[in-house]
């Protein structure tokens, strides 16, 4: 099969689809592989390191997709990357349809065979190609959670971790999925005073057998949401729903309940966020204030880390790849159940119930 990766071309993303050790591999079972000039060069992989292990490197996007059966990505197509598809091309990237409604129409329209990294699901519901991604931002939400606290960036002017004789600083985290569980574990080890909270008790007791004593368990009402908000410095939204919209769990009218400067980290922004008031913005212009709140809501938060992100990326998604370009997209999704939860949209036709649900 003839494998191509583009450069990125989202705002600030640096990642690349695939490393040279991922590249290796596909090229060992003769598969060709097509990348587009310098991009893995943002993640730390200049093309040397490509043209070493078999990969062609060609000048534009126009032509990797032009070249490829396959396109590997790190995140969705975008409107300048939508004619560039062709008819029954398959795509294995991030997708977050329900998200966006445009990018769903695109996609029915290409003719294109979409399966998306976050909704490949194994059979205990774990999400193989998702967790890496969600590991790093939930550990960067706290990183940046605490930055934007600081007074110059219109925060309270709190160090979560406290200091002698000054009590830490207060996190909220909404979520104890791989998201939540990753900040809170970043949150506790800088010191802060952590609670997380879920409907899923299961997960609830696994956090609290799991984390020290300074992180706390509570069940998730609005009632407890209102509470908690007014007394907290950093709040980190780290729902899921699987290939479908987040709940907003805070809206428009609690931001009022929050003490001026507190921070909101919604990780869930790519699925529309689980705050009313989020709207997606980028590393380059990261940050904006309602009613006094600093909100982060940036859609590709690991692409700020990309040589972490890509290598964490291509340990998960590389044996996929492999499947998909040894048999074809049938084939491979016939004989793992695992890999057919990811197939989205198939020639013009939704084929997962939460995209369908999404738009209606």
């Amino acid at each position: 099969m003839i494998i191509g990766i583009p450069k990125e071309i989202k705002n600030n993303e640096s990642r690349v689809g695939m490393t040279p050790g991922g590249v290796f591999e596909l090229t060992k079972k003769k598969h060709s592989v097509f990348i587009q000039s310098t991009a893995g060069e943002g993640s730390g992989f200049p093309d040397k390191l490509y043209t070493e292990v078999g990969a062609v490197i060609v000048d534009s996007i126009e032509e990797v997709y032009a070249k490829s059966d396959m396109i590997v990505k790190v995140k969705e197509p975008i409107a300048y990357e939508y004619p560039l598809i062709k008819s029954n091309q398959l795509l294995f990237t991030y997708f977050h349809f329900a998200s966006s409604q445009t990018l769903t129409e695109a996609m029915i329209k290409s003719n294109s065979v979409c399966i998306a990294y976050e909704t490949v699901e194994d059979e205990d519901g774990t999400l193989p190609l998702l967790t890496p991604m969600s590991e790093v931002a939930g550990r960067m939400a706290i990183q940046q959670g605490a930055k934007y606290l600081e007074k110059p960036i219109k925060g309270r002017g709190v160090l979560l971790g406290g200091v002698p004789g000054v009590p830490p600083g207060k996190v909220l985290i909404l979520g104890a999925g791989v998201v939540g569980v990753q900040a809170a574990k970043m949150a506790a080890g800088l010191g802060a005073h952590v609670t997380i909270m879920d409907i899923n008790m299961k997960r609830l007791r696994y956090v609290n057998d799991v984390m020290p004593s300074h992180v706390t368990t509570e069940f998730s009402s609005e009632y407890n949401i209102r509470k908690h908000i007014q007394t907290h410095d950093l709040v980190v939204g780290g729902v899921l729903v699987k290939g479908g919209k987040a709940p907003k769990l805070i809206t428009r009218d609690m931001l009022k309940l929050m003490r001026p400067g507190t921070v909101v980290v919604d990780v869930a922004v790519d699925q529309g966020g689980c705050f009313e008031t989020t709207k997606a913005t980028t590393h380059e212009d990261p940050i904006y204030i309602i009613d006094d709140v600093v909100h982060y809501c940036v859609a590709n938060m690991p692409g700020a880390v990309p040589y972490t992100s890509t290598l964490a990326l291509t340990n998960v998604t590389l044996p996929y790849v492999l499947k998909l370009a040894n048999t074809g997209w049938e084939a491979a999704c016939e004989a793992d159940a695992t890999l057919a939860k990811g197939l989205n949209i198939v020639h013009g036709e939704i084929v997962y119930d939460g995209i369908a649900e999404a738009f209606a």
